[in-house]
């Protein structure tokens, strides 16, 4: 049974994200499932890969997402003479005191703004797994906790583009989900220009206030881990993820952190959607953009152009489905 506590965090929840959503969108045209996705991932305490060619606005989203939370935010332009140091911190001697003092890398913000990722070294690239994961960063033999919330923001060119490097796999799958921007449409575009193409007028970005502060971000986080999942939405989700392990087109399945990430994931749909359960639908919708980036497809199954997406439609396709009705969730609900 939901009681009335939870039923006030659901109504702050949505009411706080729709917030943010208006403000995000103000800046981002044509594009509100994306910002969904975004919102989603944030409010999963998951990390955010935008990839797609230059130009389409994955930087501005960052931002965008950045500046509409009154926290911390850091940006850290990935290039390939960028070191692991710059990144976590490294630790300076210090002649006064005669000993060593820790200065924090970019890495000590909550929310992380990776521009450009794959266009630095894997090692380099390495820096960010163990933050991303446990939220901390052990430089010397010392280990230092990351504020809260924290977030890492990452954009990526393609692959096939000049000067990038592949995404370690251990690296992908400590993103939540992958989205990719996509060219708005043409009436989105004319938009755009109107909003950005003056050189006289100010980009709305610069005139993006903060709509919500961070602890109010944390308190959002709590509802979302209120928010139920039965055990047949709960099985739904290991069925897909274990279908990837054994698809003909795959050489490399999903983890089970992608089957953690899928359900967290789909309890902050739920959330955002005003309800206090999971629906396989949930799961369902988000499965392409938690699943696909973390698979690797065969090397026939590339000659053939079938592609990571191509084996989660058809996995999502052969999957037997849990009862749709909602009021089998509701009476799923644990009290």
């Amino acid at each position: 049974m939901t009681t009335y506590d939870e039923r006030a965090s659901l109504s702050s929840l949505t009411a706080t994200a729709e917030r943010i959503r208006r403000a995000v969108e103000g800046v981002i045209e044509g594009k509100p499932e994306v910002v969904r996705l975004s919102l989603t991932v944030l409010l999963a305490e998951g990390h955010l890969l935008i990839e797609d060619v230059p130009g389409v606005g994955k930087t501005m989203l960052a931002k965008a997402l950045a500046r509409s939370i009154d926290c911390s935010v850091r940006r850290i332009q990935f290039t390939p003479d960028l070191l692991p140091s710059d990144i976590t911190g490294v630790s300076v001697f210090d002649q006064q005191r005669r000993d060593f003092e820790f200065k924090p890398g970019a890495v000590f913000a909550q929310i992380v703004i990776g521009d450009e990722i794959n266009r630095a070294s894997p090692k380099t690239q390495s820096a960010l797994l163990e933050s991303m994961e446990e939220r901390q960063v052990t430089v010397d033999g010392h280990t230092y906790e990351l504020p809260s919330p924290f977030m890492v923001v990452a954009t990526q060119n393609p692959v096939e583009m000049e000067g990038t490097y592949p995404l370690p796999e251990a690296q992908r799958d400590r993103f939540m989900a992958r989205v990719s921007m996509g060219y708005p449409s043409p009436e989105a575009e004319l938009r755009m220009l109107d909003a950005h193409g003056c050189s006289e007028q100010a980009s709305p970005l610069d005139d993006l206030q903060p709509v919500a502060h961070a602890h109010e971000i944390l308190k959002l986080v709590e509802a979302v881990r209120t928010v139920h999942v039965a055990d047949a939405v709960r099985r739904y989700a290991v069925d897909l993820v274990t279908a990837t392990r054994h698809h003909p087109d795959l050489r490399l399945g999903a983890s089970p952190r992608a089957t953690l990430h899928l359900v967290r994931a789909a309890r902050a749909a739920a959330a955002l959607a005003g309800r206090e359960f999971v629906l396989p639908d949930d799961v369902q919708a988000l499965a392409p953009a938690v699943l696909a980036h973390r698979l690797l497809p065969t090397a026939q199954a590339q000659l053939g152009r079938r592609g990571a997406e191509h084996a989660v439609l058809d996995i999502l396709q052969r999957t037997p489905v849990p009862d749709p009705s909602a009021q089998a969730w509701r009476q799923a609900r644990r009290l």
